[in-house]
């Protein structure tokens, strides 16, 4: 058995995990040498019963490791270790990063500005809007969008990711022969289409269990710079998520809600605790990060709309079209769909786009001026 092999035998292994891996590869040097030793040998190490022990040195009664490999291969799933160099080390620098991960699709750059969308699986109308503008926002910004591909939240971060021409992973939880929730396959298979990727820590039949959902979410939050959460009630998934990540050191932004949402109470905890930073613009992250190479670039720009040459930005037709409608008064956005005959959808992406140029000011009750 080669080290390689070692890493996905003992990810298979319940029990193991990444703390007692650490002590065992800490005392013989490389996983592979972990199966040269006696049962007694290894329930010699801290952590290590002698049950456990007998387990990984009977390996094979309980683990198919051709079957594993095989099953990768046919559906076009590379495995990657922690041992590996192409192991995203983001993720490598938390607690307890995953023994192996399992990707089918493109993995990205995390060493790129990398964002966790997340909220309620039960969204409201107003969670639902926000997920879209900030997951659009996250993308005209040159950021890749991370989430969980449950139902609300995570799948709006997807879609309109993928919509607006952007990459996005979902982390699952489960192994990758089955996409859960069912309902999603189209979407998973739109996120692999557009260059993103399906990533999961379980081997490739692990069943999807409620058991299984906070280890997803600490790989949501370890692959990303930055987490967002759009909603989030008391003792939500997405709330562990933000505690998660800010136990890994990560920025957590939190968007404020109705005092009468259930599902705002886990973001007012975080913002009157002092834990996250309260959400009103992409813009708000970006600053977070605007000193490091590559992540604040879309913040640096003329902050007057008179040294913006708009003809030379970049801009389309329609962009212009836009700018050339607000040069004469503000205005709202029902006024804006009605001047400009545009559809809602994409007229909103485009004020996202225009406001994070630094060309536009978006103020409150959706009016739009130049700056």
């Amino acid at each position: 058995m080669n080290d390689r092999e070692a890493y996905i035998v003992l990810n298979m292994i319940s029990g193991v995990g990444t703390a007692r891996f650490r002590a065992l590869l800490s005392e013989f040097g490389t996983a592979a040498a972990i199966f040269n030793q006696s049962a007694s040998r290894l329930a010699a190490i801290k952590g290590i019963s002698l049950a456990l022990a007998e387990r990984i040195i009977n390996w094979q009664s309980e683990v198919d490791l051709a079957d594993e490999l095989d099953t990768a291969a046919r559906g076009g799933v590379e495995i990657i270790t922690l041992g590996e160099d192409n192991y995203p080390e983001l993720l490598k620098g938390i607690y307890d990063p995953p023994l192996c991960l399992y990707v089918r699709g493109q993995l990205p750059d995390f060493a790129a500005p990398t964002v966790a969308v997340i909220g309620s699986r039960r969204m409201t109308a107003y969670g639902k809007k926000m997920a879209r503008h900030f997951s659009e926002a996250a993308v005209f910004a040159g950021w890749k969008v991370v989430s969980g591909l449950a139902y609300g939240v995570d799948a709006v971060a997807h879609e309109v990711t993928v919509n607006a021409g952007g990459v996005t992973v979902a982390v699952l939880g489960g192994g990758l022969t089955r996409v859960h929730p069912q309902d999603h396959v189209p979407l998973a298979r739109s996120i692999i289409n557009s260059g993103g990727a399906l990533i999961s820590e379980f081997p490739m039949r692990y069943p999807v269990s409620r058991q299984s959902f906070p280890r997803r979410n600490r790989i949501v939050s370890g692959l990303s710079h930055a987490v967002v959460v759009i909603e989030a009630g008391i003792g939500s998934g997405a709330l562990i998520t933000a505690e998660l990540a800010l136990d890994q050191g990560k920025a957590v932004f939190a968007l404020p809600g109705h005092i009468d949402n259930p599902q705002a109470k886990g973001c007012h905890k975080l913002i009157k605790e002092g834990a996250a930073g309260l959400l009103d613009d992409f813009a708000d992250v970006m600053r977070e990060f605007e000193f490091l190479p590559g992540f604040g670039s879309t913040v640096q720009a003329d902050q007057t709309a008179n040294a913006i040459d708009f003809s030379t930005a970049g801009l389309t037709n329609e962009e212009l079209q836009i700018v050339k409608l607000l040069e004469l008064e503000p205005k709202s956005f029902e006024k804006l769909v009605n001047e400009a005959a545009l559809p809602a959808e994409k007229l909103s992406g485009m004020l996202t786009k225009l406001e994070l140029m630094m060309i536009l000011n978006r103020q409150p009750g959706e009016i739009y001026s130049l700056r």
